[in-house]
């Protein structure tokens, strides 16, 4: 009882020390001083190394990785599609006449979008730069502004690191569990190994929570404010985000998987309003219109 109750005096102090080698220090010491075991010191010190993985900046090449991860996941659900090579490079261009004058133009590997091969109404796009569309957002889209709409949402998501700071809230929250598991363990007596299982097992969890649960309601009100002024930064009128959001409140669309992940379509349009109120954009509709119409109509036409 005595080690149990020092073990959560450790541990209650962990988040007021600065650095790991602190906390290492104080864990040796009280195990030299026999207050708590070597066991406990070491696992003191794993819980240690966690509140510090939590709290680092992932780096660019980090961010693909993990992003990667992501992008198998929702491979593993859907298969791309390929059968128009020219609508897929249609899609890139716009992506990259959306970011070329963004706050972030380039990334670890660049910005990429693919076509999911599925009836769904509904977009992913994550911290390494992958953009899936799907083919059922494709035939909804009744404009090229419609399609930059969506594309900029999900650019906007990965500039805004909401994917990221999902796996950072996660990461300081596994570092919590395995602070309060370490007190289990001093009773249990769990070992190390396992409480770094318990840590690892939990990263699919979280890959399959963004791509199910989708982002809270203010990360999206907030994608779709940064949306129009990247779409206003490469010509494109924010209207089109607008009216990608009304064709989501109607019809079949309403029941979508993607109404069933993003705040109701109604609530962003009236968000969306407000913020459209601020930007200004000239008239190039008819330009991409007719760009738009000859990639379409031809692939509307084969179902």
């Amino acid at each position: 009882m005595k080690k149990f109750f020092c073990l959560i005096l450790l541990v209650s102090i962990l988040p007021v020390l600065v650095t790991c080698k602190h906390v290492d220090m104080v864990a040796q010491v009280a195990a030299e001083a026999e207050l708590i075991d070597q066991h406990t010191a070491n696992t003191i010190s794993l819980t240690a190394r966690a509140f510090e993985a939590a709290t680092e900046r992932i780096t660019p090449d980090q961010e693909y990785f993990i992003g990667r991860a992501v992008a198998a996941n929702i491979l593993s659900t859907y298969r791309i599609w390929n059968g128009s090579p020219a609508l897929t490079n249609y899609l890139n261009l716009i992506c990259a006449a959306i970011v070329v004058n963004s706050p972030q133009p380039s990334l670890y590997n660049g910005y990429h979008v693919v076509i999911l091969d599925t009836n769904e109404i509904n977009a992913f796009a994550t911290s390494g730069g992958h953009i899936f569309i799907t083919r059922g957002l494709i035939d909804a889209a009744k404009s090229e502004e419609a399609l930059a709409g969506v594309i900029a949402h999900e650019i906007a998501h990965i500039q805004l690191k909401h994917g990221i700071n999902a796996i950072k809230t996660n990461r300081v929250t596994e570092a919590l569990l395995l602070t309060a598991t370490a007190g289990i363990g001093a009773i249990t007596g769990m070992d190390t190994e396992e409480l770094t299982d318990i840590l690892n097992e939990s990263v699919g969890e979280i890959m399959q929570t963004m791509v199910n649960s989708g982002y809270s309601k203010e990360q999206e009100f907030e994608a779709d404010t940064a949306a129009m002024y990247l779409m206003v930064s490469a010509g494109y009128d924010p209207s089109g985000l607008i009216d990608m959001l009304t064709i989501l409140n109607t019809g079949s669309a309403r029941s979508s998987r993607f109404n069933r992940t993003h705040p109701s379509p109604v609530q962003r349009i009236y968000f969306a309003n407000r913020a459209i109120q601020r930007l200004e954009v000239a008239d190039t509709v008819p330009i991409r219109q007719q760009r738009f119409d000859t990639i379409i109509n031809p692939r509307v036409s084969q179902y």
